[in-house]
């Protein structure tokens, strides 16, 4: 196995798009359409002036081999979108394996591919990475993204392994789904119970292509990135498109029935259009695509996510779940003005949240998810549940939901300050958070998980507290967000097990090995984000030493070595007292105990930091 093909999502930039009836190519005018047996439409291109930006740019080796020029990548497949087919434009190559050491790389063959500066990502829809090697718990870490991994394990003690091996989920190997937003990341190969001989990992294909954002509109076809590109299809040749009469039209059709209107037409077409044609095949028109757009707002609710959502409905407890509003798309799309960029509040793994106003003036937060797939409209689902169950005031609440596109739609109150990481991290915000205020926000925030883990209706875990999950409102109230993969358990359940979700830098050590998350999860993420508040330094840097790296590990070993002064903030020396500060810190440091049952019970965090503010 010297090479394993893999998928990168090609987020392209959105180039300016016209319909047109003119005949549409695939490159651009007078640039090489083709390397071997491969296509290269634009915004790819070999040659000068035939690609948008050297990360596009394809050398054709031999005439024959397609190279991706700026990282060294055979090209394997090229295709641009298809609106009627719902195909996704993707872009395939061929990527080398990677090996746990250099004494092992027999063909030559290493390091991972970083595309950080460019707009690709790699695809966590079509990527599923395996490892090859007995007893090894094998990791894929990224600063800028989830920490995910697979353990494989070997029945018996035989370490002779081949390359070809299948991989069936034991024996050898394992497979795990890519984190979200990836573009560049490091392998580390752990045994576990002494040296197995050689380990390898690699991206292995789902399927053959990757999504892109570029379509044609409804009614065109073509090159969606060519200026001009997309020209009008002429639906009324599928023989079966209609019941009577076809009319095609820019852009679209219309479905004539009744032999005497069709008679019409054709006569009024003739003697150059009658105004009363004209009338009648404007009020089919209007007829045609109300219903059209009644029968896909039905087909969305039927088929994708609206009958999932009514079943969970139905089944929750005490019916919470319906104090949520089901809004209307024009009415969400109105209010966000068409989801304008300008309007962009932030965006992360799921989705983009926009800022929008509703007819009556209230301001709301518009999250629109970014893909379709099993695993995302769960966890649109679980957190339409979830929040429904949840009234507190330091909690961020759901308003409702929209079921009538393809893309869900959750609104939420607008917190109008931003995240917590922004006013700790970000080096052109001015705002200096006081001592009183840290200390205020990791009261909330705590006393907000005592809510989920023990007086919610149903126990909830959050799964991924973290400083860009909690946001600020007007009176720098924090409010704890995004719950799309939190779960809610019974009274007697001591744990979860799942597939290991979580941040990197915040994620319990003890629930990525064992993959049982409990409420004491929860607790040492709360205190990474504790640790936060207390020293204004970032969850993981690169400028520490490695074992340091992470702030959890560099907050206890400089506790260990009595530096705690050394590393809290300055404005934190200068306001708090330094009794407080060592409390917090004694608090903390229990919050990220390696062993969970000698962390505290989220009741007693919170009791604590209360008892604190009143020193």
């Amino acid at each position: 196995m010297s090479n394993s093909e893999f998928r990168i999502l090609v987020l392209l930039v959105f180039l300016t798009i016209q319909a047109s009836g003119a005949a549409a190519g695939l490159a651009r005018p007078n640039c090489v359409e083709t390397c071997g047996n491969v296509s290269i439409p634009f915004p790819f291109g070999i040659g000068a002036g035939c690609f948008l930006d050297p990360w596009y740019e394809i050398v054709c080796q031999n005439r024959l081999v397609p190279i991706l020029y700026k990282i060294g990548l055979r090209v394997l497949n090229i295709s641009l979108p298809n609106y009627y087919q719902s195909v996704d434009g993707m872009i395939s190559v061929s990527l080398p394996l990677i090996y746990s050491n250099a004494s092992c790389r027999g063909e030559g063959l290493g390091g991972p591919v970083n595309f950080e500066g460019s707009q690709f990502i790699f695809s966590q829809r079509w990527n599923v990475f395996t490892s090859v090697g007995c007893n090894t718990l094998t990791t894929v870490n990224s600063t800028e993204s989830d920490v995910v991994g697979c353990r494989s394990k070997c029945a018996g003690t035989s370490t002779d392994f081949g390359r070809y091996s299948a991989c069936l989920g034991r024996d050898q190997c394992c497979q795990t789904t890519l984190p979200v937003n990836l573009q560049g990341f490091s392998v580390d190969f752990k045994e576990e119970g002494g040296p197995q001989g050689c380990k390898y990992a690699f991206l292995a294909d789902r399927s053959r292509f990757l999504r892109s954002n570029c379509y044609c509109n409804a009614g065109y076809g073509g090159n969606p990135y060519l200026t001009e590109g997309c020209q009008d299809i002429n639906e009324c040749e599928d023989p079966n498109l209609c019941p009577g009469t076809c009319v095609n039209k820019r852009g679209s059709y219309d479905c004539v029935t009744g032999r005497k209107t069709a008679i019409l037409i054709g006569l009024g077409a003739g003697v150059g259009g009658l105004v009363q044609v004209l009338l009648l095949s404007r009020c089919l028109y209007r007829v045609v695509k109300k219903r059209r757009e009644l029968k896909q707002k039905e087909k969305y609710f039927k088929t994708q996510w609206g009958l999932l959502l009514q079943r969970h409905l139905s089944s929750s407890p005490e019916g919470n779940v319906a104090k949520s509003k089901l809004f209307g798309f024009k009415d969400l799309e109105k209010a966000t003005d068409r989801f304008n960029k300008d309007r962009i509040l932030g965006q992360g793994g799921q989705g983009v949240v926009y800022k929008g106003m509703l007819t009556d003036g209230k301001i709301v937060a518009v999250k629109k998810s970014k893909l379709i797939d099993k695993e995302k409209v769960e966890e649109f689902i679980n957190e339409v549940i979830i929040l429904s169950q949840i009234d507190h005031r330091n909690v961020v609440k759901l308003m409702g939901c929209c079921v009538e596109t393809d893309n869900p739609l959750l609104v939420y109150e607008f917190i109008p300050n931003g995240t917590l990481y922004r006013y700790l991290h970000d080096p052109n915000e001015d705002l200096l958070v006081s001592w009183d205020t840290r200390l205020r926000i990791a009261t909330e925030i705590a006393g907000a998980l005592f809510y989920l883990h023990s007086a919610a209706s149903i126990p909830i875990y959050h799964r991924d507290i973290k400083s860009t999950n909690i946001l600020l409102d007007e009176k720098h109230c924090a409010k704890v967000a995004d719950f799309g993969i939190s779960k809610s358990v019974s009274l007697d359940q001591t744990h979860v097990t799942t597939l290991v979700r979580g941040t990197f830098g915040y994620l319990d050590l003890e629930y990525f090995k064992t993959g049982h998350f409990t409420d004491k999860s929860d607790v040492y993420s709360f205190g990474v984000v504790l640790v936060e508040l207390l020293t204004g330094q970032m969850p993981i840097s690169l400028l520490r030493e490695e074992e340091e790296r992470s702030l959890a590990a560099y907050f206890v070993i400089s506790m260990e070595r009595n530096c705690l002064f050394n590393i809290a903030d300055a404005w934190v020396m200068e306001e708090g007292k330094k009794e407080e500060i060592v409390a917090v810190a004694s608090l903390a440091r229990r919050c990220l105990s390696l062993i969970g049952r000698n962390r505290p019970m989220m009741k007693e965090v919170a009791m604590e930091l209360e008892g604190i503010r009143k020193l």
